[in-house]
């Protein structure tokens, strides 16, 4: 009599080049890694189209979603492209702009 193994999702990432980034390509449905493996190769790098592949079982993957967490604690608006200080900068010239106008 055989054994059925249950079948895991392993959820495959791809990299094109070296040096970009690791972008989720998929999933794959298998019974262990070395199989997730040779489906996630066949599927997402059969025709050159990885550099690197990432496979991963699904119920390794640790999931982040309180908003409460998710918020940072502390306004670091003058960190980001466009912050307060710009923000600031912009908005004094645009007063100085009208006024020369005026």
């Amino acid at each position: 009599m055989a054994v059925e193994r249950a079948e895991r999702i392993w959820e495959v990432f791809r990299q094109e080049d070296e040096g970009d980034p690791m972008i989720h390509a998929g999933n794959v449905n298998a019974p262990d890694e070395e199989l997730a493996m040779h489906y996630a190769r066949e599927f997402y790098g059969r025709r050159g189209e990885s550099q690197r592949l990432w496979i991963v079982a699904r119920d390794a993957i640790t999931e982040l979603d309180d908003v409460d967490l998710l918020k940072p604690p502390f306004d670091r608006s003058h960190k980001k492209p466009g912050g307060y200080i710009i923000k600031h900068k912009l908005e004094a010239a645009k007063r100085r702009a009208v006024d020369a106008t005026e």
